[in-house]
């Protein structure tokens, strides 16, 4: 059973601001030949790595709800322009929209466990609701 991640998607407050981030770093990515590749950088090295390359995915908090995902691909060193190292999370350029589910500020990344994470919104057989629309029902406590 796939392990995932979580993390707070700083800068963005809603899908569509998130998808324009990860659309200017795919393109980012393929211009330096690194491929059609999202790169999430992070300090800290998940230790459970080949449990989160077994089908893991990176959960998106957006204004305090995750609402997205990404499938990751791959976890690798990456020194930055700074000489840090740091480790890069590689993942598939699509977002999935996933049911809204509330989650309080934190710093860095969490582990996520495959029956904590919220359900993609497609199956929910076609029937979906737009993010900001879930994330102001899970707020009010109805999702």
């Amino acid at each position: 059973m796939p392990l995932h991640l979580v993390k707070l998607c700083v800068g963005a407050s809603t899908v569509d601001d998130q998808q324009d981030w990860v659309d200017r770093r795919v393109r980012w990515n393929q211009e330096r030949g690194r491929g059609r590749v999202h790169d999430c950088v992070t300090r800290m090295r998940p230790r459970r790595r080949e449990e989160l390359l077994d089908g893991g995915s990176i959960y998106w908090v957006i204004k305090g709800n995750v609402l997205a995902r990404q499938q990751i691909l791959d976890i690798e060193p990456h020194r930055g322009d700074d000489g840090i190292e740091r480790t890069a999370v590689i993942l598939k350029p699509a977002l999935i929209l996933t049911e809204a589910q509330p989650r309080r500020a934190f710093q860095g990344w969490r582990y996520l466990t495959a029956e904590d994470a919220p359900s993609d919104l497609a199956a929910h057989h076609g029937k979906q609701t737009p993010p900001e629309l879930s994330a102001a029902l899970a707020d009010l406590g109805l999702l």
